[in-house]
């Protein structure tokens, strides 16, 4: 152990949960040439190669996959003494984090944490920036977020997923819809006209439904945001689907109604998109656990 750096033990840890020397830069806030250098170290150290890179990504030998359970169970074991000498105490340290949230982020799941915060951690504060899930993963990697909430299923190795819940959807028309009731059957639901949105949300289970059902023929409106279809459908004769937790919000402040849809639709999977374990700081780790008891 004279001659071994424990600063290895993360850069490996990471290297293999990330598969990229890119992302495990990122996230140790170092140059690639460093994380290179770090590498060529540990292959020396092991009389392995470690990792073989392909066009996926780095690829863990079988020495490598034998060395990350040890050495992941000891990275954690220091990180756990360590935090105790440098500990985040939400009821009396201060932060500030930045979220990045979708509309629906900021209508639906941003008051609850909200309501929750002054009583977990009366000194955090947050900042909250439009999702852009195509840069989500850079700006995490580069530092300028601490988290951001999305559906769709980001497979970026450089950001971990915590799941938070599984979200259906509901029809949503005008509350004096001239054609349909509270009950809504398949044919009286296809012979009317529908509003979906489009754009990167994550939310495109419903599109994929009426395409499945040869429906996007009566798709006459597309919008970028759901926080537009109540004021979209309250004064006509639209059709949208919308996730069932903010169709509730809609329903309760708009002159929509709500339906069970007659068909299957899948539903969205939410998720907090954050650092690795060992790239999150004391007060990142509370800021996941937080989000994921409130939100869950």
């Amino acid at each position: 152990m004279r001659d071994f750096d424990l600063n290895l033990v993360r850069t490996f840890v990471l290297l293999y949960e990330t598969r990229s020397v890119t992302a495990t830069a990122e996230s140790l806030h170092v140059t690639q040439p460093t994380i290179s250098y770090s590498l060529q170290k540990l292959r020396r150290r092991f009389s392995d190669e470690l990792f073989r890179r392909t066009g996926g990504g780095l690829v863990p030998t079988t020495t490598a996959r034998a060395l990350y359970e040890p050495l992941h169970s000891a990275l954690s074991g220091i990180e756990t003494a360590v935090s105790g000498a440098w500990s985040f105490s939400p009821s009396t340290s201060r932060a500030a984090f930045t979220l990045c949230l979708s509309d629906l982020g900021e209508i639906s799941l941003l008051p609850r944490l909200m309501a929750a915060l002054p009583a977990a951690a009366p000194g955090v504060t947050l900042t909250v920036r439009p999702l852009d899930v195509e840069r989500a993963a850079d700006q995490l990697g580069r530092g300028e977020i601490d988290a951001f909430i999305a559906s769709p299923l980001i497979s970026s190795q450089r950001v971990a997923r915590v799941p938070l819940f599984s979200e259906g959807y509901l029809g949503m028309v005008a509350r004096d819809h001239p054609r349909l009731g509270d009950s809504v059957d398949f044919a009286e639901l296809a012979a009317e006209r529908h509003v979906t949105v489009f754009g990167p949300t994550g939310h495109d289970g419903p599109r994929r439904a009426l395409e499945a059902h040869g429906l996007l023929d009566q798709v006459v409106l597309e919008v970028t945001r759901f926080a537009a279809l109540p004021y979209l459908v309250q004064d006509g004769e639209l059709v949208a689907m919308v996730p069932r937790l903010v169709a509730e919000m809609f329903a309760a402040q708009h002159r929509v109604r709500l339906f069970e849809l007659p068909m299957d639709v899948e539903p969205a999977q939410v998720s907090v998109y954050t650092r690795h374990t060992h790239a999150r700081s004391p007060a990142q780790h509370w800021l996941v656990d937080f989000m994921r008891e409130v939100l869950g």
